[in-house]
């Protein structure tokens, strides 16, 4: 290696005084630039990290679990006012003039719908131009924005709620005894209908064997 490098570096320690090699000059400089390189990599630890979690979807992967954790929650809700109204309208059913042994079974499509009070602001901008001609024309652009009226809870605010709506029912089957003679399966299909705010083709009613 000292042999390699004072024959390259001849040139700098010639006693006649010959003037530097350029182009070995150059080699060397290029040479030692390879071997640092080569030596602070061989320090380096082999093993790279592993690469860090997309921040961005840890939060889209919590929402979807949050969703998916959401739905049995409506579904059970859904389910205990079914069986509510279920409960409710079978006594009522059966006090009807020859109805009987009444099952039921009602399905909603949601749960209580609330509304809230929200507060209209509507925005409008005007714009002057000037055409080719030397006209001057006015562009007025509107825009509007809804947002949550909110009032003070305790130490917290809160939307105010306006108005709950009932849930709205889908479907109505109801099996009974008496209702094969048409008046009085009328008289079921009324009082379903009238109780629960359902039209009537979303009423099924069968006598029992």
């Amino acid at each position: 290696m000292n042999k390699w490098w004072n024959k390259l570096t001849e040139p700098l320690s010639n006693k006649e005084g010959r003037k530097l090699n350029k182009t070995k000059y150059l080699i060397a400089i290029g040479i030692i630039g390879v071997l640092i390189i080569l030596t602070s990599n061989w320090f380096q630890p082999s093993d790279s990290p592993s690469p860090a979690l997309d921040e961005g979807n840890v939060p889209s992967q919590a929402g979807e679990n949050a969703a998916s954790a959401q739905t049995p929650e409506m579904t059970d809700s859904i389910s205990l006012l079914e069986k509510e109204y279920e409960k409710q309208l079978k006594p009522l059913l059966e006090n009807i003039q020859g109805v009987s042994a009444v099952d039921i079974m009602i399905n909603l499509s949601s749960t209580h719908k609330k509304v809230y009070d929200k507060n209209l602001i509507v925005g409008k901008q005007t714009t002057k131009e000037n055409d080719k001609n030397g006209g001057e024309r006015e562009i007025e652009d509107y825009s509007r924005e809804q947002q949550l009226v909110l009032v003070r809870q305790g130490d917290r605010e809160v939307p105010l709620l306006t108005q709950t709506s009932k849930p709205e029912v889908s479907g109505v089957f109801v099996t009974a005894a008496g209702v094969d003679q048409m008046q009085v399966k009328a008289w079921v299909v009324e009082a379903v209908s009238r109780v629960l705010d359902v039209p009537t083709h979303r009423i099924s009613v069968l006598p029992k064997q």
